[in-house]
């Protein structure tokens, strides 16, 4: 038997963060596009059900364009059960809020009161909402055959106690009860991790990234369960990938140089990609990044692009040693306080230009 283990979609999320207006509802599209295509890669290799470990939507109001367009995937594909767990942004009850959208008799949910279970031959899916009120005994009455290929699912974050946590899955209590594979939801990177000596815990991550905190290929878990165990399988599905490069300047480099050494660190990167590049380093006091430039250079190659200047003021304190200057004094003063080298050179740079009598940005 073949499942897919997915979550944290987010559809109908805003996407406004980085993108104008126009790129935001390109993306908007694009995540319920990954959607449809892992249910298109779900069909055509053979998966009988894809988990959907919560965060299907991102909001109270989903629009009713975006629900008509997973319910019709769902209903598309009536040879593959869908089961659906909520998390803790699926706040609204868009089941209900569906009015004529009918739910398709393969979309099958799950409670917070108890454990519901789904069996398919030999494998067997359990699955429960996490609620504040259930959490600190949510383990406690799942009870799981050994005989049986067992997946639970649920949606939080694991831990190693209760406390502190929000949305807690506390791993201790779930080792030996005959977990083969823990189907979770809610963190956006992908991790597999060992649970005992029978099964493993695994987010998914999600179909697409949505920020440049979610950076990095991402998709899903395709899931063979045959002969008593189960194999796993991560398959990458992003249309789109986030990329965050950091490039280190130093004190001799020109403007040029930035620019050439940007074309090589992005060149392999594709052009339908969303990238931010962040400059780190030293430079002079007597030198300025042209962040304009840079985004000229890049902008119209990538879907989108993005600049930051983190770079450091270099200052040399011995060649300011004896220079009897205004300057020179200034310098010497801001070197024997007790600062940071970083706010230092800021303090210096910034000091340097106003006796020079340029003028200084707010």
């Amino acid at each position: 038997m073949r499942l897919i283990h997915t979550a944290d979609l987010h559809i109908d999320s805003k996407m406004q963060t980085n993108f104008d207006p126009a790129k935001a509802k390109i993306r908007k599209d694009e995540l319920l596009q990954s959607f449809e295509n892992m249910v298109s890669y779900a069909s055509s290799n053979g998966v009988s059900v894809i988990m959907l470990s919560g965060d299907l939507f991102d909001k109270t109001h989903v629009k009713k364009t975006a629900r008509e367009r997973v319910m019709s995937a769902i209903d598309d594909h009536p040879d593959i059960d869908f089961l659906y767990i909520k998390g803790n942004h699926d706040n609204a009850d868009f089941i209900e809020d569906s009015g004529e959208i009918e739910i398709p008799s393969n979309f099958k949910l799950f409670s917070a009161d108890e454990w519901t279970s789904y069996t398919y031959d030999d494998v067997v899916i359990t699955g429960r909402e996490l609620t504040e009120e259930n959490a600190r005994n949510l383990s406690g009455n799942l009870v799981l055959d050994r005989t049986k290929i067992n997946i639970v699912m649920l949606h939080g974050q694991v831990s190693e106690t209760f406390n502190g946590v929000q949305n807690p899955i506390v791993i201790p209590d779930f080792r030996n009860k005959n977990i083969d594979y823990l189907a979770l939801g809610h963190i956006h990177k992908y991790q597999l991790e060992k649970l005992d000596d029978r099964g493993v815990w695994c987010y998914p991550g999600c179909l697409e990234g949505r920020g440049f905190d979610e950076c990095g290929e991402k998709g899903f878990v395709l899931l063979d369960a045959e002969g008593g165990k189960i194999r796993t399988e991560f398959i990458p599905s992003s249309i789109r990938i986030f990329h965050e490069e950091e490039l280190i300047v130093n004190p001799e480099m020109t403007m040029s140089d930035i620019i050439s050494n940007a074309e090589e660190l992005l060149s392999d990167i594709p052009e339908k990609d969303i990238v931010k590049l962040v400059l780190k380093g030293e430079i002079n006091t007597d030198f300025d990044i042209d962040l304009d430039r840079i985004l000229r250079t890049f902008s119209e190659r990538f879907f989108f692009f993005k600049v930051y200047d983190q770079t450091v003021i270099h200052v040399d304190y011995d060649s300011f040693i004896n220079d009897r200057s205004l300057k020179g004094e200034f310098v010497r003063l801001v070197r024997d306080e007790e600062l940071s080298e970083d706010e230092k050179g800021k303090i210096i740079d910034l000091g340097i230009r106003a006796i020079l009598g340029e003028e200084i940005e707010e």
